[in-house]
């Protein structure tokens, strides 16, 4: 994990003439034919005599969302370019969003690459938001790489806002700087290749993380798993030479206002098992322990940020892999907790996983129980690649999905028609994996879940099978390969938890 040095200095007015960065950043926004700068740059615009937003149109700069135009300052500035970079069009009242800040803020990281040093005044107009996207943008994987490329920008100056204290905006460094380590962690366990990332090398780097951030953890292997009656991880991972795990990472303050359990799924890879998934594409389904990588890294964040509540990361790991041992299309597993399941699809296989899991959370009677994970294809056809559904008991899922759109993890709140229940009935079992139809596939997955979920516990189920995986060409702070949704938001829910309830 690399994130660039970022410190906080004076405002642009006091700190430009003397910094020492190579590169000055600033904002502009969509105007009527001709860029216009946005706040924190009037001291850059000063030193052009007043005619920076003519040199950038006259470069064909307009403002446009994440647009870069390079400048160079001819000695106007100790620094030799000033990058600006479009925050698209401002609202009635001229303001922007986070969300436009962050991705402004990732589109220049991400153009800084090979930079030693810059000073940007985007922290002018949201210093958390400016952070975030600036080290998530000015991320990228490269461990498997002879030849990595340009590095990340070394050092980050944030101008200090105009309003707050010195304690504030250091307080508001540090929250987002950790908040964009975990969301990094999360990366870089997502874009591990399956061959280093298994259930017992995940185990390895989640005791790692524990013992470097204070964290409790306790790792059940395949006996233990056996022993205590965990069908559906076993039945899961027993294709596979490599055995599963089930993992518990726990964060417990002295003083704890709630308890909150996390569970995501840690399918290392995903195969379909012998209901086999076509070729095509199938490389990407070293992501399908996202949900994993995410709770992980939650926990982690929950023990930097010494968040007043108890945060226990339940991680169910397996791979899914067709062999002569591997579970078959028409066996019944034995969950955890009593309940039977007829597996009827193997590629079913994340809701069999998190069931035991999601019980086993439920023992421990916490007062919130949020699962995550790259649950069903039905969610990218309803929602697309961008866009999370939260399902769950309504208030507390409501309560998800509008935290999760202010992070810009965006999140929509779906139902769970009673009416799809009856599909899930099996001839043999409690209930079936799957309902036998492609319709609402994936609400018929969160009613699945709810079969496990304690009576009476507020819960919610994030569904990421596309905003986890960034199969395209980067885009604002969002990097190709693993994108680290949901720890933002599960990080927004936590922060609002403590400080509500």
């Amino acid at each position: 994990m690399t994130v660039p040095k970022f410190a906080l200095s004076e405002n642009s007015e006091s700190a430009l003439g003397k910094t020492r960065a190579d590169v000055v950043v600033l904002g502009t926004l969509q105007g009527d034919g001709a860029p216009v700068l946005a706040a924190g740059a009037g001291a850059v615009d000063a030193a052009f005599d007043g005619k920076l937003a003519d040199a950038l149109a006259t470069l064909g700069a307009s403002g446009k969302a994440e647009e870069v135009v390079k400048v160079p300052t001819f000695g106007k500035l100790p620094a030799g370019v000033v990058l600006a970079v479009g925050l698209g069009k401002a609202d009635e009242d001229g303001a922007v969003t986070a969300e436009q800040v962050r991705r402004a803020a990732g589109a220049a990281a991400r153009a800084l690459a090979g930079t030693d040093r810059a000073f940007s005044t985007l922290s002018e107009v949201d210093l958390q938001a400016a952070v975030e996207g600036t080290a998530l943008g000015a991320y990228s994987f490269v461990e498997y790489k002879s030849e990595p490329g340009d590095a990340a920008v070394a050092k980050v100056d944030f101008a200090s806002p105009s309003t707050g204290t010195a304690k504030d905006h250091k307080a508001t460094l540090k929250a987002a700087t950790a908040i964009a380590e975990s969301v990094i962690i999360a990366r870089d366990l997502i874009n591990t290749p399956p061959n280093d990332l298994f259930p017992a090398s995940f185990a390895d780097r989640a005791s790692k993380l524990a013992e470097a951030n204070g964290l409790d953890i306790e790792v059940l292997d395949e006996k233990a798993l056996k022993r205590k009656g965990f069908g559906g991880i076993l039945g899961v991972g027993t294709g596979s030479s490599r055995p599963p795990r089930l993992l518990r990472v726990a964060y417990k303050p002295s003083k704890a206002a709630k308890k909150v359990a996390l569970v995501g799924k840690g399918i290392t890879f995903d195969s379909g098992g012998i209901s086999i998934k076509p070729a095509a594409g199938m490389d990407q389904m070293t992501s399908d322990m996202s949900g994993a990588a995410g709770v992980l890294a939650s926990v982690v964040l929950a023990a930097k940020l010494k968040y007043p509540l108890e945060v226990v990361a339940h991680i169910p790991l397996a791979e899914n892999l067709p062999s002569g041992t591997a579970y078959r299309p028409g066996d019944v597993l034995s969950m955890y907790g009593g309940k039977t399941v007829e597996v009827l699809n193997t590629d079913a296989e994340g809701r069999l996983v998190l069931a035991d899991a999601i019980v086993r959370a439920g023992e421990e009677n916490p007062d919130y129980l949020i699962e995550t994970s790259t649950l069903t294809g039905a969610q990218v056809v309803a929602l697309g690649t961008r866009t999370a559904g939260v399902m769950g008991s309504e208030e507390f899922r409501d309560r998800i999905a509008e935290l999760g759109r202010a992070t810009g993890e965006h999140a929509w709140a779906m139902p769970l028609p009673e009416e799809l229940r009856a599909d899930l009935d099996s001839r043999l079992a409690d209930l079936a994996n799957v309902t036998g139809h492609r319709w609402g596939g994936m609400l018929a997955a969160g009613i699945f879940l709810r079969e496990f979920v304690a009576d009476g516990l507020p819960w919610a189920h994030i569904d990421i099978a596309g905003p986890s995986y960034n199969t395209g060409g980067p885009w604002g702070y969002t990097a190709k390969g693993g994108t680290g949704v949901p720890v933002r938001t599960i990080a927004a829910v936590l922060a609002d938890i403590a400080d509500k309830g």
